[in-house]
């Protein structure tokens, strides 16, 4: 039994006739009765009673019509949602992603993406470098995106990672005086007091070292676990901030008309490594390889423009 004979016996049921159920499934004559002979022979039950033009049907196959339409209803069910799925109407996208990103970037691109597409579902999750990376490790979530290098799953079978380097920026108010410069060097914070990510944080170290090659120490005044809550310090002019363009892009989306503070390109250069994520034994779905595509390129966007570009 097969979808040909099962279409073609439908068609004879509804139409009560071998010809007009050909001229409706454009085949010809002789290949629908082929069909519906080969169907009889398949189950081993004669189906119709032949009289002149017309057949008429036994009970048996008012049984398998009702069994038959179920079927046919049911494949083409699904023959639809494949097609929405290849266009990109349905689907569910997990992704999970460490904080900054996850309160306006992500919300921003993923609405951008879905707008268009009100089949698709979404899951976004956040949590800390660690839990981003053993969450796609596990297969929880279809695209992760975090800080590269905390060492617990980087080199992980599990996981494909696509790193992408970015620079850090220093973080400092609008009018302070070191705004009116190309780039913030450490020599310019001597003595100042700064906001970092917390000592276990690899970026931490990476900052240190910076402040020690230009031979000024590091006076540190807040120490937080992700960069977006140094904003609040650097806004009440409590302390200069060390961030990564993801976290300086959060804040001008954010804030888009009222920025009290502005980015520089902070030197000794400070390398932040971005990783995006996705099960390395789990091909991605349609919809979720296009999203991570999407991401990847608004990623690689955001460090050109910070690359390049002072603000």
């Amino acid at each position: 039994m097969n979808f040909k004979q099962l279409t073609a016996f439908r068609e004879v049921m509804l139409t009560g006739s071998i010809s007009e159920a050909a001229r409706i499934l454009h085949r010809s004559q002789p290949a629908v009765s082929a069909q519906i002979s080969s169907l009889e022979n398949d189950i081993g039950i004669k189906l119709f009673q032949r009289k002149g033009a017309r057949v008429v049907p036994n009970p048996e196959a008012h049984y398998l019509f009702d069994e038959a339409t179920g079927i046919l209803a049911r494949l083409e069910t699904v023959k639809r949602t494949l097609e929405s799925i290849s266009d990109l109407d349905t689907g569910v996208l997990r992704i999970v992603s460490i904080p900054g990103p996850s309160i306006f970037i992500l919300p921003n691109l993923i609405a951008d993406f879905t707008a268009k597409r009100p089949s698709i579902q979404t899951i976004l999750a956040s949590g800390s470098s660690v839990r981003v990376q053993r969450a796609i490790a596990t297969q929880e979530y279809d695209v992760g995106l975090a800080d590269f290098g905390f060492g617990i799953a980087d080199e992980s079978r599990l996981i494909d990672h696509e790193v992408i380097q970015f620079t850090a920026l220093c973080a400092l108010p609008m009018d302070d005086s070191l705004a009116q410069k190309e780039f913030v060097h450490a020599t310019d914070l001597r003595g100042q007091p700064m906001a970092v990510t917390e000592r276990n944080h690899p970026i931490h170290n990476q900052i240190r070292a910076s402040f020690d090659e230009a031979g000024v120490p590091l006076n540190i005044r807040f120490e937080v676990q992700s960069f977006l809550p140094m904003f609040t310090f650097v806004e009440r002019r409590l302390a200069y901030g060390i961030v990564d363009p993801f976290t300086a892009e959060s804040y001008q989306q954010s804030n888009p008309d009222d920025q009290c503070i502005v980015f520089r390109p902070f030197l000794p250069k400070v390398d932040i490594p971005i990783t995006l994520m996705s099960p390395a034994h789990r091909p991605l779905s349609i919809v979720a390889q296009a999203f991570y595509e999407t991401l990847a390129s608004h990623t690689r966007e955001i460090r050109s423009k910070w690359s390049g570009e002072h603000i």
